[in-house]
C-alpha cells in the first residue's frame, strides 16, 4: 500500500548565509593576506628602492678605474670619457667607447659598467710610438701607421726626424706611411742612426759622419738604396772624388754633387 507523504519544500531562508571573504580571514590560527596587499607591498619597495638609486652618492661617478695605461693618467682617460658626476644608469659604454677612441693616443678601448662599488671600469690599449718628429720647434710622436700625437715622457730610444726649417708650421695629425716606413727601414739598416732628417723634395736623410750629406727618399725600397749608396761611396772614395752631397733618391741615377760647385 501507498502511504500519502507530504511533498517536500525547498526554502530559501533555509538555506546556508552568504558571507564575504574579508581581505583578512583568520582560519585556524592562520592569517590569509590578498593579492592587493602584496601587490601593494611589492610597488612601494620597487619605489623605495628606484628612490635609493637615484638619490644616493653611491650610483653616481665620483672616480674611474682605469686599466692598462702607459704614459696617459687616469685623470686624461677620464676627462676624454666625459663621466664626471653622471649617474651609473645614463652610462652608454659603446658611446664612451667612441669618445676614448677619438684620442690618437688610444688604439682600443672597453667600457664596462657595474653596480657598486664597482661602478665604471675602462680598460686601454695605447699606441706605441715609433718615432719622435719635430716640426716648428715642437716634437710629437708618430706610430708605425704615421698617427701623429703628443710626446708625452723622452723616449731617447726612439728614431728622431728633424724637418727642415723650410716646413713651417705644426706637424700633420698624420704622417705619410712611406716616410714613417723609408725611416725605420733606414735606422735598422745603419748602425748608430739615431738622427734623420726630412726635406720635402729630397726625403729622409742625414749627416754622414765622413763629412757630407746623403739622402734616400722616402718609400720601402731603403735596402736596396743602402746598397746602392755604399756601392758609390767606395767608387769615388777610392777615385778621390770630393764630395758634399749624395743623392741616392732615385737608385737607378745617383747623383753627387763636389764642393766646387
Amino acid at each position: 500500500m501507498r502511504t500519502n507523504r507530504t511533498p517536500a519544500i525547498w526554502r530559501a531562508d533555509a538555506a546556508a548565509p552568504l558571507v564575504e571573504t574579508p581581505d583578512h580571514a583568520h582560519l585556524g590560527g592562520r592569517v590569509f593576506i590578498s593579492w592587493r596587499a602584496i601587490s601593494a607591498l611589492m610597488a612601494a619597495a620597487l619605489i623605495g628602492l628606484l628612490v635609493w638609486m637615484f638619490t644616493a652618492d653611491d650610483f653616481y661617478i665620483q672616480r674611474v678605474r682605469v686599466t692598462g695605461l702607459k704614459t696617459l693618467s687616469a685623470h686624461d682617460v677620464a676627462q676624454l670619457a666625459g663621466l664626471e658626476r653622471l649617474h651609473l644608469f645614463w652610462v652608454d659604454p659603446a658611446q664612451v667607447e667612441q669618445a676614448l677612441l677619438t684620442s690618437p693616443v688610444i688604439a682600443s678601448a672597453r667600457v664596462t659598467v657595474k653596480m657598486p662599488p664597482d661602478g665604471v671600469q675602462i680598460l686601454i690599449q695605447e699606441r706605441e710610438p715609433a718615432l719622435i718628429w719635430e716640426q716648428g720647434g715642437e716634437s710629437v710622436w708618430s706610430d708605425v701607421q704615421g698617427r701623429v700625437m703628443e710626446q708625452r715622457q723622452e723616449r731617447p730610444d726612439l728614431l728622431r726626424i728633424a724637418a727642415e726649417p723650410l716646413i713651417e708650421g705644426e706637424a700633420p695629425p698624420l704622417l705619410d706611411l712611406d716616410i714613417v716606413t723609408g725611416a725605420l727601414q733606414l735606422s735598422q739598416l745603419i748602425p748608430n742612426l739615431s738622427v734623420l732628417r726630412y726635406h720635402p723634395d729630397k726625403g729622409l736623410g742625414y749627416n754622414d759622419p765622413r763629412g757630407w750629406e746623403v739622402w734616400f727618399g722616402a718609400g720601402t725600397d731603403m735596402p736596396q738604396k743602402v746598397i746602392v749608396y755604399d756601392a758609390v761611396v767606395a767608387d769615388l772614395t777610392q777615385r778621390g772624388v770630393v764630395f758634399r752631397e749624395l743623392n741616392v733618391t732615385d737608385p737607378d741615377q745617383p747623383v753627387y754633387c763636389c764642393r766646387g760647385n
